[in-house]
């Protein structure tokens, strides 16, 4: 691991992108159950991973169309 970013969506640590070896791929590892599906997934892109585990989080999180209190 060369380096690493803590992600967190709405206050709430939900996992860090890990940047590989190739100094290109990125590494999503998860912390948060809610954003499991995408542990060890690897994108060229950071921002394009981040975006995708918010938007997984925050749909997990939404109880009938309203966020969580």
């Amino acid at each position: 691991m060369l380096e690493s970013r803590i992600v967190e969506v709405d206050g709430t640590f939900v996992g860090t992108v890990i940047v590989e070896a190739d100094r290109v791929t990125r590494r999503f590892y998860a912390a948060h159950d809610s954003v499991r599906a995408f542990h060890n997934r690897t994108l060229r892109s950071a921002d394009d991973l981040t975006h995708q585990v918010a938007r997984l989080y925050r749909r997990n999180h939404t109880v009938h169309g309203q966020p969580p209190s």
